[in-house]
């Protein structure tokens, strides 16, 4: 009963945790099970996140912690720029969906004015 409660309700995180939690529960049967594969948390490729970060003269070692907040932040922003994207029926976002996304929300008022090329255009290949 309590897996068939937990995937009524709760957050996803949880229902994971409880997943484990039966799991840490069951008796090992050794290595002759059938191989579980494990879900990545992350959807970009953290290592191309590092090295961009690496490029910062400022940053000289990044986290994984610090990787993987940046990846929340991509994430956030390009959902937010792919609204704007299918309001113009498009599938590939463009430099004037991310300034909509940053100039309409708040939390992204410190991205206003950077300097970039106005014809860049942005393919980003989210699972959403």
């Amino acid at each position: 009963w309590r897996a068939a409660d937990s995937a009524r309700c709760g957050t996803e995180e949880e229902n994971r945790g409880a997943a484990v939690e039966e799991k840490s529960q069951q008796p090992q049967t050794g290595s002759t099970g059938p191989a579980v594969p494990h879900s990545r948390l992350s959807k970009l490729p953290l290592t191309r996140i590092k090295a961009l970060m690496k490029t910062d003269p400022d940053v000289s070692l990044a986290s994984q912690e610090s990787v993987f907040i940046i990846e929340l932040f991509v994430e956030m922003i390009a959902k937010d720029a792919l609204v704007y994207a299918q309001q113009g029926k498009r599938k590939t976002l463009q430099r004037k969906d991310l300034d909509n996304a940053i100039e309409a929300i708040d939390e992204f008022a410190f991205l206003e004015g950077k300097p970039c090329s106005d014809n860049t255009q942005i393919s980003i290949a989210l699972r959403f």
